[in-house]
């Protein structure tokens, strides 16, 4: 029978002091994350709601976000862009329902989501993939894929903070598709073209979108695929893309499959003309490095915090994720971590920055763009303030 866990008292002295300022947007949150700066509902572009998407209008207000989205990750021509249902969950399942079969499959987890990708691909897809592995915090060694398989991994691990250095392990002359799950990298990291043969994301990661929408990016190496290649297992409606062995060119021109919420395109429109404003692709990396280095700042002048991956060349500029310094096991981790963040909320300071439920226990502190570098900068004194009512006597 396990012990009642509870927090460690500090003894009978008096709560510490409250820092003097607070974050001004205290949304830490990793998806849906923060509302790019200056956001109002009041701002979005309200005309097409209550029309058909698939009126004139409703196409063309999707079709703008399509272009916004090649024009703003540099997307080349050769590549089509598509507004898919499930957030980046279905744009991911898509890919692998529609793709794998045809090709020996090697599967790469460092975190939840690439587990899940492991679980579908043995459990429901039945494929036997050759599946790498490593703990959080850490990488698998991208040099055992073979460019012989398909491959699946997430570019930026948003439970882990763990993210890909780069796409030079990917072979030019390679055999087998890449098939990028990159929904928290996308708007936040340089990805090469050139090396990906299908990515994946949705708007509610860096640019503070809403959920359910997700896109599918499709290299020429993976339409041709589509064409030339069926599943041996049945399609949903939802995840087909090809008719009469093509394929159907209108879901990467705005005939989405399924009905969209135009007021989600609107959102996604608008954060994305906001980074426009501040300079495009470099501008959103630079927001975003600036704000991981500044919580890298507040991690380095603290002995009772650290980050999960212990290599900075892995670390993620946008799911930040740390650990408590501590001797406490980890049921007793957990519930400081909880504690925390229950306090931190309560007091307006900072939101929804407990890991991860399946990752160890420890804090997740998003860095996105749509996060300004002055709140990151006032989040460490309040985390000092809660570590004191929570650390171990």
């Amino acid at each position: 029978m396990t012990d009642t866990v509870s927090v460690p008292a500090t003894g009978a002295s008096a709560a510490p002091a409250k820092p003097a300022a607070k974050p001004a947007r205290p949304h830490f949150s990793s998806g849906p994350c923060a509302k790019p700066p200056g956001w109002s509902p009041e701002k979005l572009d309200t005309e097409v709601l209550g029309r058909s998407h698939r009126s004139k209008l409703g196409k063309a207000r999707l079709q703008r976000a399509i272009d916004l989205t090649r024009e703003l990750l540099q997307v080349p021509d050769t590549h089509r862009i598509g507004i898919v249902p499930g957030s980046d969950t279905g744009a991911v399942e898509m890919a692998m329902w529609s793709l794998l079969g045809a090709r020996p499959v090697t599967l790469l987890a460092w975190e939840s989501f690439g587990e899940g990708w492991v679980t579908d691909a043995v459990k429901q897809l039945k494929i036997e993939p050759n599946v790498l592995k490593a703990p959080y915090g850490e990488i698998v060694d991208l040099t055992q894929v073979s460019p012989e398989h398909d491959v699946i991994f997430t570019w930026n691990g948003t439970t882990s903070g763990v993210r890909v250095p780069n796409g030079d392990w990917i072979a030019d002359n390679r055999a087998g598709l890449t098939i990028a799950d990159a929904t928290s990298a996308v708007f936040a990291m340089d990805l090469p073209w050139d090396k990906l043969d299908v990515v994946t994301f949705s708007w509610q990661k860096v640019l503070g979108g809403e959920g359910a929408h997700g896109v599918l990016i499709l290299g020429p190496r993976a339409v041709e695929r589509l064409e030339s290649y069926t599943p041996a297992w049945p399609l949903p409606k939802i995840f087909r893309m090809t008719k009469g062995g093509k394929l159907i060119e209108g879901i990467f021109k705005g005939e989405t499959i399924n009905t969209p919420s135009m007021l989600a395109v609107e959102d996604a429109i608008f954060a994305m003309e906001w980074a426009e404003s501040v300079g495009g692709l470099n501008g959103l990396i630079a927001r975003s490095t600036a704000n991981a280095t500044a919580l890298g700042r507040i991690v380095a002048a603290r002995d009772w915090l650290d980050h999960l991956p212990a290599d900075p060349a892995i670390r993620s500029n946008t799911s930040v994720c740390l650990k408590l310094v501590t001797d406490a096991d980890a049921e007793a981790q957990g519930a400081m971590v909880k504690k925390m963040a229950s306090l931190l909320e309560a007091e307006g300071a900072a939101f929804d920055i407990a890991g991860y439920r399946d990752a160890p226990a420890g804090l997740r502190i998003w860095c996105g763009a749509t996060v300004d570098t002055a709140d990151v900068e006032a989040l460490g004194p309040w985390l000092d303030w809660a570590w004191e009512q929570v650390k171990p006597a």
